[in-house]
């Protein structure tokens, strides 16, 4: 094996060794909030510099946080982390270095044309998840960068590897039978940690669901608003504030999820701003009680009014610091809504709902999510969600027939 061979292998040996580093704090990071509590994470390009994460504004936690971070998420609570597989395989593209380097296989065409295809794996998951960050979730997380530059730099010294060992050399039948083995210990090198994770990570008791219910569910006063739904889907009231993140990030996840088209959901609004909410002294988010009116006032169109809002948040939390700003960009948005907004009616309106809160003890904090009364336990509203839903909705109604009536 000649110096150029070994530098190749090399190479590859150090960009899978980067790619074990990145995706094990991600998976880390993901395996910490397991506990159901939050965490500070890693959100840098080299993992230990730089400050933690403790604010949840980071690229990072919006990724983590997206449906995209996890798969088997209805199978088992908080599902697989996508960053597991990939630590699996850059640790078997390490092992595949090391093999190339100690058994002197660099200058093997077939080994080295093996290896370029095992790394072509993990380029076309990165192209995937980039192109998934920057069209879906709309950020981008430090270290899910650093594992895709780690791709992308073992694939380019695998590829170096194969023209060196090629070079020279004629037509070599390939080996099918040793790429097949190659093929099954990938395979066992990804299966056995996914298997190793699901039996150690922390178990999910079922008691665990119930984190109570509402008091009085009746909407005597006319506050919810109704939300596009199937026919008689099954009953659901979520508690949100238009202009918080988290409850952006909720809607995002019960969409992806699936589980959203199966509930006929009422809205009730909850916003964070001390302009309209006594139960506040600080706003949270400014201006959430002028867009609240706006979802009131857009009765069939309330879907859509929410979507703009959850799409231009931090644009209307910073108009919502000068209230008049912030009614002439809802106006312009929604001229159909001028006669409405800022009406003592509409006011009222949400005062009640606020009133609704009160009457069924609810904490202040949002978003909140009621399946039949039943509420999903606020720390099951990110990872876990797929998981709690998927049984509330398969589970048999609380108390019989006739309960959500009441």
């Amino acid at each position: 094996m000649g110096p150029t061979r070994g530098a190749a292998t090399v190479a590859l040996a150090a960009f899978a060794l980067a790619g074990v580093i990145f995706s094990a704090v991600s998976t880390y990071d993901y395996a910490a909030f397991l506990d159901r509590q939050v965490h500070a994470i890693t959100c840098s390009f080299v993992p230990g510099i730089g400050a933690p994460d403790t604010t949840g504004s980071s690229g990072c936690h919006a990724v983590l946080m997206s449906p995209y971070s996890a798969v088997l998420r209805t199978w088992t609570w908080g599902g697989i982390p996508i960053a597991l597989p990939a630590l699996a395989v850059f640790v078997y593209l390490l092992f595949r270095a090391a093999d190339l380097f100690l058994r002197r296989l660099a200058g093997d065409v077939n080994e080295t044309r093996f290896t370029v295809a095992a790394t072509l794996l993990p380029v076309v998951v990165s192209v995937v998840y980039f192109l998934v960050s920057i069209l879906r979730v709309g950020a981008v997380c430090k270290l899910c960068v650093g594992t895709y530059v780690a791709a992308i730099g073992a694939f380019v010294a695998a590829i170096v590897a194969y023209r060196q060992a090629a070079r020279g050399t004629g037509p070599r039948p390939v080996p099918w039978g040793k790429y097949a083995a190659y093929f099954l210990e990938g395979v066992a090198f990804v299966f056995v940690p996914a298997l190793l994770y699901v039996a150690l990570k922390p178990a999910y008791a079922d008691t665990v669901v119930r984190c109570g219910e509402l008091l009085h569910p009746e909407d005597r006063y006319g506050v919810r608003v109704k939300l596009t739904g199937p026919p008689g889907g099954v009953p659901a009231i979520e508690v949100l504030d238009p202009l918080c993140p988290a409850c952006k990030g909720f809607s995002e996840r019960l969409s992806a999820s699936g589980l959203g088209g199966r509930l006929s959901r009422e809205l009730v609004l909850f916003p964070l701003d001390k302009e309209c909410n006594w139960m506040v002294s600080e706003s949270l988010h400014p201006g959430a009680c002028a867009v609240s009116e706006a979802v009131l006032c857009g009765g069939v169109q309330a879907d859509r009014v929410l979507e703009w809002a959850f799409g231009h948040q931090a644009e209307l939390r910073e108009l919502g610091k000068d209230p008049d700003r912030l009614y002439a960009r809802i106006r312009q948005q929604f001229p159909q809504l001028a006669d409405c907004l800022g009406r003592p009616s509409v006011k009222s309106r949400l005062n009640r709902s606020l009133r609704w809160a009160v009457a069924n003890s609810l904490p202040v904090v949002t978003p909140q999510l009621f399946v039949r009364g039943q509420k999903v336990c606020d720390e099951d509203t990110d990872l876990g969600l797929e998981y709690v839903l998927s049984r509330m909705l398969a589970a048999q109604q609380p108390g019989g027939p006739g309960r959500a009536a009441r």
